[in-house]
């Protein structure tokens, strides 16, 4: 007797988050980006954030994907309180990146699953990323590369802003977007099977 299909859906539009899935041997049957406000609100701290986050695009992609395990993501970049946004022009990674400049911040990311039969599962996973003194010339290059635009704190780990990181405690894949051991582990949990 073979096993019924199961079927993975992920709630984010982000390529990076499908790379590391596929990292892990998961494809997902669909990838849906969720269109949530992804505003923080009053006194929200960068934590609750982050797990508000990826429970609101789980949530709103399992309203259209019954009978499926649904994985919604969400990574928020902080400086103490202070969530940095998702660079969105050229000022804005340079202002995100003279902020980080030499110092340490947290990168956060929320995860929420949502089985089959309606239970729930959710974990924060935090790392934290210590950059270098960046100089004139570290942030006129990396703004010409682009790469910064559309990323959370206005870098991407995985690209040349690595060469930024003098040091990172927790998950690297965390920090991407999509921390995989808490991903793998959370999935399981709610009976996904990973292989």
């Amino acid at each position: 007797m073979s096993a019924t299909p199961q079927r993975l859906v992920l709630a984010s539009a982000s390529p990076r988050r499908l790379d590391l899935l596929r990292q892990i041997g998961l494809q997902p049957d669909a990838v849906v980006g969720a269109d949530i406000d992804e505003t923080p609100l009053k006194n929200e701290t960068p934590r609750l954030l982050a797990l508000r986050l990826a429970a609101a695009k789980a949530d709103r992609v399992a309203e259209e994907a019954a009978g499926a395990y649904v994985l919604g993501a969400d990574t928020v970049v902080a400086v103490g309180a202070r969530v940095l946004p998702k660079a969105g022009s050229d000022e804005e990674v340079r202002r995100c990146l003279a902020l980080l400049s030499g110092r340490a911040h947290r990168v956060l990311t929320g995860l929420a699953v949502i089985s089959p039969d309606g239970r729930r599962a959710a974990r924060l996973v935090e790392s934290r990323v210590r950059f270098k003194r960046l100089s004139h010339d570290d942030l006129e290059g990396y703004l010409r590369s682009g790469e910064g635009l559309g990323k959370a704190g206005g870098y991407a780990i995985q690209g040349r802003a690595g060469v930024f990181v003098m040091s990172l405690q927790g998950s690297y894949s965390g920090v991407v977007g999509l921390p995989l051991y808490e991903t793998a582990g959370l999935l399981a949990g709610l009976g996904y099977r990973l292989s």
